[in-house]
């Protein structure tokens, strides 16, 4: 039986659901996610589209270019409460990436990598059971980048 996790934003007016494992949950350390966040990264669980339901009130999106990449990303929040919910990727349009605070409990989410932790906040430990980038996990090109950190 595959795993059915939801969540929602702040107020309640909007609902999602997914379903199966992420295919991935990346903490971002860059600085815009330290900026959209508030915080120090992003948790960002990622699932094919076809893995997320949405139900309720709509959702408004936020497009900004990145400074990093050059491409867009469309940052997906509540009408109604602003809260963040997730966002879409130009370079990805088959994934839907969701927050990983949104979650109804998110006590089950394990990152899987890090990324752009050459500008993470100096007091964050790195771990030593993930792989960890510099920056992106991929080169402009498509091809994988060799992590830093060493993967227990």
């Amino acid at each position: 039986m595959p795993q059915v996790h939801s969540g929602g934003c702040l107020c309640g007016e909007f609902r999602f659901t997914t379903i199966g494992r992420p295919l991935q949950v990346i903490v971002c350390h860059c600085t815009m996610c330290q900026r959209a966040t508030g915080s120090a990264f992003s948790v960002e669980p990622v699932f094919m589209k076809e893995r997320v339901e949405f139900q309720g009130g709509s959702l408004t999106t936020y497009q900004h270019r990145s400074s990093d990449h050059g491409r867009l990303l469309h940052f997906s929040f509540c009408r109604a409460c602003g809260n963040r919910i997730g966002l879409t990727l130009e370079r990805f349009p088959s994934v839907q990436v969701l927050y990983g605070g949104t979650f109804d409990d998110p006590s089950w989410l394990a990152p899987s990598s890090h990324i752009f932790t050459e500008s993470a906040v100096p007091w964050f430990v790195l771990p030593t059971d993930a792989p960890c980038f510099k920056q992106h996990m991929f080169n402009t090109d498509g091809s994988p980048v060799q992590p830093i950190g060493a993967i227990a």
